[in-house]
């Protein structure tokens, strides 16, 4: 069975044909260079053969090396972009980089107060259009972020939600159950789903990954493994530990797993929301 990996960035050191955003140098570039091809040397091996590629803050609103890499690659790469939601209209951005192939926005809260950071007329643009065109609200947020992230659940029952990296529980080396407990929460919205992924940043922060099981069981069993979905988060994960460590804790070691589940968390899940035609 192969894979797929539902979080992952690319960059090139082609700044010339690619310019960063404001505020971005080389330097912040680390590593260097992780283009499609660079990824494909560790996700291979594992029997990964598609990705969902995650535009990188490097280009700031310029989604345009996601998009060069999913018209390079059309049968191995879907879509996250990075849009403005302060625009007068984001949600015609939507429109134009839905017709691209792009399944989903990515959101978090930035530096804006986290009681409101879901607040003003741009996002109520983007999640009306999401619901319109299937694009997911990708949401990288702590945990503190889930209040407003749920107002906007109940207000728009039709637009998809995705929750990246467990809600980043543990980032601070600390797997807390009220937190769980928040996250699972959102189970009460079925058009949410939840990337079970970063491990390499969560909890102990070092393969096997074995303290992350309690808290993914707790993820399964209130959103189903139909609503989960793995991923990587590469190049990070690779930096200093191994792409198939991350893998192997759903293939091999969350044995309260059944093979079916197990499936569906490496690939179904992802392949019904990202790749609908290719299934």
């Amino acid at each position: 069975m192969n894979y797929i990996d539902a979080h992952v960035h690319v960059w090139t050191p082609d700044t010339t044909r690619f310019p960063l955003a404001p505020g971005f140098t080389r330097e912040h570039m680390m590593p260097p260079s992780f283009t499609p091809e660079e990824l494909f040397k560790h996700s291979e091996p594992s029997g990964v053969d598609r990705v969902v590629l995650i535009q990188m803050s490097y280009y700031g609103f310029a989604n345009g090396y996601m998009l060069d890499a999913m018209q390079r690659f059309p049968t191995v790469f879907s879509g996250i972009a990075v849009i403005d939601p302060f625009a007068e209209r984001p949600d015609r951005e939507m429109q134009r980089l839905a017709a691209l192939g792009v399944r989903g926005i990515r959101i978090r809260p930035g530096d804006r107060p986290i009681e409101t950071w879901l607040d003003g007329d741009g996002y109520e643009h983007m999640w009306r259009a999401g619901a319109e065109l299937r694009m997911a609200m990708c949401a990288l947020i702590d945990p503190n972020a889930l209040p407003p992230l749920s107002r906007m659940c109940a207000r728009y029952p039709n637009t998809p939600v995705i929750i990246d990296h467990l809600c980043r529980i543990g980032a601070d080396g600390t797997i807390r159950p009220a937190e769980v407990d928040a996250l699972i929460g959102m189970a009460a919205y079925p058009q949410v789903q939840v990337k079970v992924s970063a491990f390499y940043a969560l909890g102990q922060k070092q393969p096997p990954y074995d303290d992350l099981l309690p808290m993914i069981r707790r993820v399964r069993d209130a959103f189903g493994a139909e609503r989960l979905m793995w991923a990587s988060d590469c190049p990070f994960q690779v930096v200093s530990q191994q792409y198939d460590a991350s893998v192997a804790l759903i293939r091999d070691r969350a044995e309260f797993l059944t093979p079916e589940e197990r499936a569906q968390i490496l690939r179904g899940t992802a392949e019904a929301f990202f790749f609908p035609q290719q299934e």
